[in-house]
């Protein structure tokens, strides 16, 4: 009679099995985002400084702050980074304050509604779907990046 496997304790982490990814990278970036019409160095702009995660959760973070950077790029100082997210009440739009994750699964989108109502999405990282969009800062204030945020939160998380 064979015994039953070990149970990891209930407060252990979760690590992602090495065959969730195709390499483990070493010290490259990796895997290279693939978009047709960006030159190079905007390639090598999304990749620099990034290094693959063994949280899918972090993982999926990572990628999605150097997007959000490289979107707000294109806006002018009287716009910033919105979101239309299948799902939401109403239009499905929403104002990106900040983005998270609680790992290993969770990504969270935090931000206001079209009536400025605060709204927290809570998403499993295999389930994004965002579309990027751009909306007229309010008046009151200069518009908002969070792309350099979101990328600073990403380097106190970079494996070394």
């Amino acid at each position: 009679m064979s015994k039953p496997a070990p149970q990891p304790a209930p407060d252990a982490p979760v690590v992602a099995p090495a065959s969730l990814f195709q390499s483990d990278c070493g010290d490259k970036p990796c895997p290279e985002p693939v978009l047709p019409t960006a030159t190079p160095e905007q390639q090598a702009a999304l990749t620099d400084g990034v290094r693959m995660r063994e949280n899918p959760a972090e993982w999926a973070f990572v990628r999605l702050s150097k997007l959000i950077e490289d979107f707000e790029k294109g806006l002018d100082k009287d716009e910033e980074v919105g979101a239309r997210i299948v799902g939401l009440p109403g239009d499905g739009t929403m104002s990106i304050e900040d983005v998270g994750f609680w790992g290993p699964d969770f990504i969270m989108f935090l931000g206001k509604n079209a009536d400025g109502k605060p709204v927290r999405l809570i998403q499993h990282y295999a389930q994004i779907n965002v579309l990027l969009d751009v909306r007229k800062k309010p008046e009151e204030r200069a518009a908002r990046r969070i792309g350099f945020q979101l990328s600073e939160m990403v380097g106190k998380t970079n494996p070394t």
